[in-house]
């Protein structure tokens, strides 16, 4: 069955996610083009290919590459859930239009979440069942699981502490308030050493923090569990400043978010050739 992709994030006001999303397409697609020869790069979305609804989908392309009618070239997108123009099954039914009219009988959807919150375990499948009612049987919708579940995502969080020097760690997630959501989180922090820390629940960084400066512990190393820079890593560095100045013993070290990578990318790819 010829596929297309389409990688689904959150959605944001601040342009860099959405900057990470397209370079994070435009690594699928090259990787896959190792596989496949040829690749098209597509973009959905509030600052991508539809910012009209009145418009034919063709007519709105604006990509890196250009897309082909040939089944053999793969089509890789992105979507985002929320703030865009259109809703997301708008935004799947158009780019599946366009993957059809380019060959294709199926699109996958990969969810590019951490944690299985409320997104992930409702609202997308949700949006992905109204966009395969608009269609029909014209082309198939496979949902795959979400980015977080790949084990891979271990060693690339594990590659941040490579040669550090610390006395703890605290690995910080947004947080989850649905049952078990915060499990992978607390999984992930397990496997690095860490103590796991929450940007919307408890407990929170400065929690955490006071907890391991009370067991005497002076260097610790934050890791943002986010895949982009975004206004939450900014608050996080914010929060991170006021910490480190109303406790001067303690020598706090910030991480980066995981990013649009080769080794990202690579994880997609082997969760789409997944039979």
């Amino acid at each position: 069955m010829s596929s297309a992709y389409l990688l689904i994030s959150h959605g944001s006001r601040d342009q860099r996610p959405h900057l990470a999303m397209e370079k994070l397409a435009e690594l699928v697609g090259a990787k896959l083009a190792t596989r496949r020869i040829y690749w098209g790069v597509g973009r959905v979305g509030e600052y991508d290919l539809y910012r009209s609804t009145s418009k034919s989908v063709n007519a709105n392309i604006t990509a890196p590459a250009v897309v082909t009618s040939s089944s053999g070239f793969p089509l890789v997108g992105t979507a985002i859930l929320e703030l865009a123009e259109v809703p997301l099954h708008e935004q799947i039914r158009q780019f599946a239009s366009l993957a059809l009219a380019a060959g294709y009988n199926q699109l996958q959807l990969l969810p590019v979440f951490l944690l299985p919150g409320v997104h992930v375990s409702e609202d997308i499948p949700a949006e992905v069942a109204l966009a395969q009612q608009s269609l029909g049987g014209a082309i198939k919708l496979k949902l795959l699981p979400y980015l977080g579940t790949h084990p891979g995502l271990r060693i690339i969080m594990a590659s941040q502490l490579v040669g550090i020097e610390v006395d703890a760690k605290i690995l910080l997630s947004h947080g989850t308030r649905r049952v078990n959501g915060n499990q992978p989180v607390e999984a992930m922090a397990d496997y690095l050493g860490a103590v796991a820390a929450y940007f919307s629940v408890s407990p929170s960084l400065e929690e955490q923090v006071q907890v391991l400066a009370t067991a005497g512990y002076r260097q610790i190393m934050i890791l943002p569990y986010f895949f982009f820079c975004g206004g939450i890593t900014d608050a996080i560095a914010q929060m991170v400043a006021q910490i480190q100045l109303h406790s001067p013993k303690l020598s706090l070290r910030l991480g980066e978010p995981i990013g649009a990578s080769d080794p990202l990318a690579d994880l997609i790819v082997d969760l789409v050739e997944q039979k």
